[in-house]
């Protein structure tokens, strides 16, 4: 909205200093710090509010036992999180960019989903919250949106679209797109779905999930850049995605979002984001991904999440096929998700989430190495 404004005046009156509301660079800093003082001036007063409405984490009996002493921590926070993304993009982004619209019906969408689930856990006191399948269809429900949108109608998005609506670029490798035909909509659903899990998975210690994805999204709001730079795109043989830029102002309001909620989730945390924010986070995540057409990227640029996931899968299905094998089920890890392994090993949770995040940084230059090595 601001940046209508400014333009808008910029073109009638001239006024000098406001022709940098056109940039998308100055407007995505903008964002981020919109974002970083958003979350620090409603931080605090959601925590206060969460704590007098006694809403606050349960017990994990999965998790181990140096958990129980985080019971009743409040949780929730995710409301900070979405509110530090969603007004700064409505406020510099431009809001009629069909990347911008998806992107914000995915993040609400799915911030929706996981409210629910927090909702019914924590004041309802159900347990197991929202019910797996009804989660599950609230996922597929938004990927078969957005792949259908970029399937049936790319005129709506870009009118030159149409010719990549269905094919993903390949990293390291020049000139070469792959076409899903018309497999594009179901693994659109499926990236969108396996995302928004995967941070779940991984939000299981203080500042892990948040800061990871603050690092992803920073990145992101890189490679939207180049995408949508003709001569930059063209530069470094990658398709040029004319509007997509804008999503480089999402993406910096994530991360500073990121930022100011790390500032209260670090250990010893404050509050935590709860499903309100990790699906939401997960699924854009995601989205961004195939709104950039760089799907076969996300394995090395969201890893993390990825191992996280894989260490649940692996241990599940190990401890299957164990039971049925010799009588008793048997496992791998310690624990999973990864990070809790790790916890049982002895060591820090700081020194774990520490470590993580050199992973995810290093994880982030091999995934934007992969523009320049083809």
């Amino acid at each position: 909205m601001l940046y209508y404004a400014f333009t808008y005046l910029d073109r009638l009156y001239d006024i000098p200093g406001f022709g940098l509301f056109r940039f998308i660079t100055f407007r995505a800093g903008a964002a981020a710090v919109t974002a970083l003082i958003i979350a620090f001036w409603l931080g605090p007063k959601v925590i206060r509010k969460l704590r007098e409405l006694q809403i606050g984490e349960a017990a994990k009996t999965e998790a181990p036992k140096t958990h129980l002493t985080k019971a009743g921590t409040p949780t929730m926070g995710g409301l900070i999180v979405l509110a530090s993304i969603l007004f700064p993009t409505l406020l510099w982004a431009d809001i009629r960019n069909m990347y911008v619209v998806l992107i914000l019906f995915v993040t609400a969408a799915l911030g929706a989903v996981g409210f629910l689930d927090d909702y019914l856990k924590v004041v309802k006191k159900k347990p197991k919250g929202l019910i797996g399948r009804y989660k599950i269809v609230g996922q597929v429900t938004v990927g078969l949106v957005v792949g259908g949108i970029i399937y049936f109608a790319p005129h709506w998005i870009d009118p030159d679209l149409w010719k990549l609506k269905s094919s993903t670029t390949v990293p390291f490798l020049k000139n070469l797109e792959l076409d899903l035909g018309w497999l594009y909509i179901p693994i659109v659903v499926f990236i969108i779905t396996a995302t928004s899990n995967a941070v779940n998975l991984t939000d299981g210690l203080d500042g892990l999930a948040i800061g990871t994805v603050g690092i992803v999204g920073m990145t992101l709001a890189v490679i939207a850049y180049v995408s949508g730079h003709a001569e930059l795109s063209q530069y470094l043989t990658i398709p040029f995605l004319r509007g997509n830029g804008e999503l480089a102002i999402y993406c910096a309001a994530l991360g500073g979002a990121a930022l100011g909620f790390l500032w209260f989730n670090s250990y010893p945390a404050q509050v935590f984001m709860g499903d309100t924010g990790s699906l939401a986070l997960g699924g854009a995540i995601g989205a961004l991904c195939v709104l950039i057409k760089k799907e076969l990227l996300l394995p090395t640029l969201g890893g993390i999440f990825l191992v996280e996931t894989l260490s649940v899968i692996l241990q599940r299905a190990y401890f299957k096929y164990t039971r049925k094998k010799y009588g008793e089920g048997r496992r791998i890890f310690r624990m999973a998700p990864l990070h809790h392994h790790f916890e049982l090993l002895g060591w820090p949770e700081p020194k774990i989430v520490m470590r993580f995040y050199i992973m995810a940084i290093l994880l982030m230059i091999l995934s934007l190495a992969t523009f320049k090595v083809r």
